[in-house]
């Protein structure tokens, strides 16, 4: 995700045609969500069936599966607000509203409770356990109410956001699944790939943008989305009464831009192209079928999803082009390679931010550089640790921790993608041009598809860089 901060002092089932998209592996390889929704946007409602077919890939027989509600972030009384107080007056621009998920039935299962910290996980207890390499199937019939808010899950004032609107499976790490909750800074999210089978039905009048290919039915006043997408983090739509498109390829990739407000489309257009073409040439062929760029109501810069980007209808000309090159860094650093955003949020975001640096350096027509971003993201940061370390003598600038230990936008803004890009400059440094670029292709190569740990990332690097990544994360070195 990229945030703009100003610094201190500065329903219906419809069957589709054999010969149209294929579902679900029936050899499963990942878990797969199949998902048919329909959306009432009188009542601001997504009514849902999702039968999941879990795949069990860990070394461990399951007897139990936890999902993420990230849903109920937006529910009132939430202990973990899904917008900081900075962000709150332009996301919820018609006064405070509330959302959540309702769980009404779970089929296949011995029982399920709704708890967690805040009321954000779903476990379902299965009838027997699932050995590794075996497969279980489940059924959750459950309901959306979207809130009025410009943000990822929401009703905004032009478009309607959908992602994390289904229960997703919960991380599996060393010590089981991992309960995480929302966070109002950075992205909670740490997904598995996973494939998708989504049936979407909306209003005949709205629009559906995505990722991935899809198929369209128009009938009796409504329209009827089929998406299939395979090996994906998420599935992510935006609705929207008044989109425009334009279109261009990249690297045999059809890329696409929908709009409504943008008296300048060509510039997103092309900014998406061209850094789909380097990042393809940098770091590693782009693994989806297409690449969408959707202008939406969302608060911050824009928001990534596999296959598809957000960019904030609030942008400024000037600042569209280093958005899509940051969101199109995502598809790398988070869609192709994952990382743990909860737990260490630099990790994606840092390299992101390092990436559209590179990109700029090589198209210098969108008004960008390398030097002319790393010189920001270092002065910004020096102003941060000025202010902060008056404020707290033992100021934590430690970037190993999870998004519930920031304090504000201020310094999560700072540590995670200031300080993250100037750790990769310092790598690059340490390990010269060459060994660095054949390092950063090695991890996506090795991890592609995967979750990388901090340490698996730090490794493929080598001892040269180890002290770098060890006195940036640990918050020794002085910038």
């Amino acid at each position: 995700m990229k945030r703009k901060l100003l610094s201190l002092g500065m329903g219906a089932v419809l069957i589709f045609g054999a010969a149209g998209l294929t579902a679900c592996k029936s050899e499963p390889e990942n878990s797969c969500y199949n998902i048919v929704a329909e959306y009432f946007p009188e009542e601001r409602l997504l009514s849902a069936e999702m039968t999941f077919s879990f795949y069990n890939d860990t070394e461990n027989a399951l007897e139990e599966l936890k999902f993420e509600l990230w849903a109920n972030a937006f529910r009132e009384g939430a202990a973990y607000s899904p917008v900081s107080e900075l962000y709150a007056p332009s996301a919820y621009y018609n006064g405070k509203s509330y959302g959540g998920m309702e769980i009404l039935a779970v089929d296949g299962a011995e029982e399920y409770t709704v708890g967690g910290e805040d009321e954000n996980i779903l476990t379902v207890t299965l009838p027997s356990k699932v050995y590794p390499d075996e497969s279980a199937e489940i059924k959750i019939n459950y309901r959306v109410t979207l809130a009025e808010i410009n943000h990822r899950l929401g009703v905004g004032k032009n478009t309607i956001n959908l992602s994390a609107f289904y229960p997703v499976l919960c991380y599996y790490g060393e010590n089981g699944f991992c309960e995480y909750v929302y966070s109002c800074y950075g992205d909670p999210f740490v997904n598995e790939c996973a494939d998708f089978d989504v049936t979407l039905t909306v209003p005949e009048d709205y629009t559906a943008v995505y990722g991935g290919k899809g198929e369209e039915v128009a009938e009796n006043g409504t329209k009827t989305y089929h998406v299939v997408t395979e090996n994906v983090r998420d599935t992510a739509f935006v609705l929207g009464k008044s989109f425009e498109c334009v279109k261009t390829t990249a690297c045999g990739i059809d890329v696409e831009y929908y709009y409504y407000g943008d008296v300048s489309p060509e510039l997103a257009l092309s900014a998406a192209a061209d850094s789909l073409t380097y990042y393809s040439k940098t770091f590693g062929k782009y693994a989806y079928p297409r690449y969408v760029v959707v202008e939406a109501d969302f608060p911050y810069g824009g928001m990534e999803f596999s296959g598809l980007s957000l960019i904030s209808s609030s942008l400024r000309t000037s600042e569209i082009p280093l958005v899509v090159a940051h969101e199109t860094a995502h598809q790398w650093w988070y869609s192709m390679v994952g990382s743990n955003q909860f737990e260490t949020p630099w990790q994606d975001e840092g390299l992101a931010e390092f990436s559209t640096a590179l990109f700029l350096d090589a198209y210098p027509s969108y008004g960008g550089s390398y030097r002319r971003m790393l010189d920001t993201s270092i002065g910004a940061y020096r102003a941060y640790f000025a202010i902060y370390s008056q404020l707290s003598p033992e100021a934590d600038t430690s970037m190993n921790r999870p998004l519930t230990s920031y304090q504000g936008d201020y310094e999560y803004r700072n540590l995670a993608y200031d300080k993250g890009m100037i750790l990769f400059d310092c790598v690059k440094t340490a390990t010269g041009e060459r060994k660095f670029f054949s390092a950063l292709s090695r991890y996506f190569e090795k991890y592609n598809g995967k979750i990388a740990r901090y340490e698996d990332m730090a490794a493929c690097f080598g001892s040269h860089a180890e002290p770098v990544f060890e006195s940036f994360t640990k918050g020794l070195c002085v910038i």
